[in-house]
């Protein structure tokens, strides 16, 4: 039964935009770092939030449709306010009219992208040993402003609604702002991946004239002197000035936290600190070992014992301050049974963008050998997206070994990752060792088993 009722007043949550995509003819919900495709009846039903009851909405339906059900108006808009796109205390935002569909329209090729992590710079003013930044960047100089410019005009042609800014801090490049109005100018939902530093009150000014739509903040630990040992430079209090500078343009904040050996056991004190700076989404995420972080395992991964009491955590947090902040909680590849989706499967949904150019089905693709990585500097991104080698070499389920290509599973977790097999194998065709049905299981269960011995961290930092 729907928890909405007929006299709630629906209406979009701040951070969230109704859109219509004329690459799938089709209307999307874009939200931090989300985006969810309509069908015409719920695109229709939202179309009319913002100004009138459930009843009402259901009442002007029925005037265009042949009987429209209060209750099935009721549960369609249930199931956003559960995904926590939409409200029904009558402060949400109204819709804007239905764009109109093409004359003509041709069906875009399959898979379309939805997402782009455009990654501006690997420059950071940080020295977090759980950086997934490669250990040796490209010695290519920094794509122009012109360069992303038409990265930008090419994703959205292809498809993409979403742009993830990020780096190394994207903050240190001088044209963020400019960026960030191109794409508000394209359609595209805009999201800051920031550190906060270097962060003030114009900087966080240009950006939202700009059209940002929501800021990720990265936070250390809730212990500030920790917190700053792994920055490597006092940062805590800059970072909670970062927060309030957020809160005080009205852009949702979502606060990030990497959890590892070192800050695991203060989950909760984390939780309570985010929402205290006034999150509206926590992500806490085990350390994905890649780049500095795969340097630094050995520092950084916690034991069997931390990762029991941090998933009790986390159970407190969510029942603690669930019904305010939508809280997601990353588990630990390395202790798993089943491996993560990676990037929602290689070339399916994704791609990121490497300051250098290079393009990639997923963040740290470039370090597998023979991958054939392409420039955007000196190919169209939609031939990349879909004749380059790179984005076919793991693309779909024909590639798959032995169990996976048998599996029931193969089109949920697309095999998992290949960088994590490449790093752990040798060998990024083979099954990640994520999954208990590898038949290389075994080599994390090792790892795991030395969990513990602790050896000196390598801070971040770049030639």
């Amino acid at each position: 039964m729907s928890a909405v009722d007929a006299a709630d007043r629906p209406g979009l949550r701040p951070g969230v935009r109704l859109t219509y995509d004329p690459v799938r003819d089709q209307h999307a919900l874009l939200y931090p770092e989300g985006v969810l495709l309509l069908n015409e009846t719920a695109a229709e039903v939202l179309a009319r939030c913002g100004g009138g009851t459930v009843a009402e909405i259901a009442a002007r339906l029925s005037e265009e449709f042949d009987g429209v059900p209060v209750d099935d108006v009721a549960a369609l808009l249930d199931d956003l306010v559960r995904r926590r796109l939409v409200t029904v205390s009558g402060d949400g935002r109204p819709v804007q009219p239905l764009a109109a569909p093409p004359a003509e329209w041709t069906p875009p090729r399959e898979p379309v992208p939805a997402g782009m992590l455009a990654e501006l710079t690997y420059r950071c003013p940080l020295h977090c040993t759980y950086c997934s930044n490669p250990t040796t960047p490209s010695d290519r100089p920094e794509m122009s402003t012109e360069d992303w410019s038409r990265v930008l005009d090419q994703a959205r042609s292809l498809g993409v609604l979403q742009v993830h800014f990020s780096g190394g801090e994207p903050l240190l490049r001088a044209d963020l702002a400019a960026l960030v109005a191109r794409a508000h100018r394209l359609g595209l939902y805009s999201n800051l991946i920031t550190s906060g530093i270097p962060f003030d009150d114009k900087a966080m000014g240009s950006l939202a004239a700009a059209g940002l739509d929501h800021v990720q903040l990265s936070i250390q630990d809730a212990d500030p002197a920790a917190g700053d040992a792994v920055a490597g430079l006092r940062a805590h209090d800059r970072k909670r000035a970062a927060a309030a500078l957020v809160r005080r343009y009205g852009l949702p904040l979502t606060v990030n936290v990497v959890l590892h050996a070192g800050n695991v056991d203060r989950l909760a004190a984390i939780a309570d600190l985010a929402v205290e700076l006034g999150a509206d989404r926590l992500e806490l995420a085990h350390t994905q070992f890649y780049g500095w972080a795969w340097r630094n395992r050995a520092a950084l991964l916690p034991t069997a014992e931390q990762l029991a009491r941090a998933g009790a955590a986390a159970a407190g947090v969510k029942e603690r301050y669930g019904d305010r902040v939508e809280i997601v909680y990353v588990a630990a590849d390395y202790h798993g049974t089943r491996p993560k989706p990676c990037m929602q499967g290689w070339g399916r949904r994704q791609l990121v963008v490497a300051p250098d150019g290079s393009v990639l089905p997923c963040l740290s693709a470039a370090q597998l050998p023979g991958l054939g990585v392409v420039d955007a500097r000196t190919a169209d991104l939609a031939w990349i997206w879909y004749e380059s080698p790179a984005f076919n070499r793991f693309r779909g389920t024909g590639w798959m070994p032995a169990p996976c290509r048998d599996c029931a599973l193969r089109e949920v977790d697309f095999g998992g990752c290949r960088c994590q097999a490449y790093q752990l194998l040798g060998d990024a065709a083979l099954t990640d060792p994520a999954c208990d049905l590898s038949p290389h299981h075994g080599v994390l269960t090792d790892l795991m088993t030395g969990a513990g011995e602790r050896a000196a961290a390598v801070p971040r930092r770049l030639r």
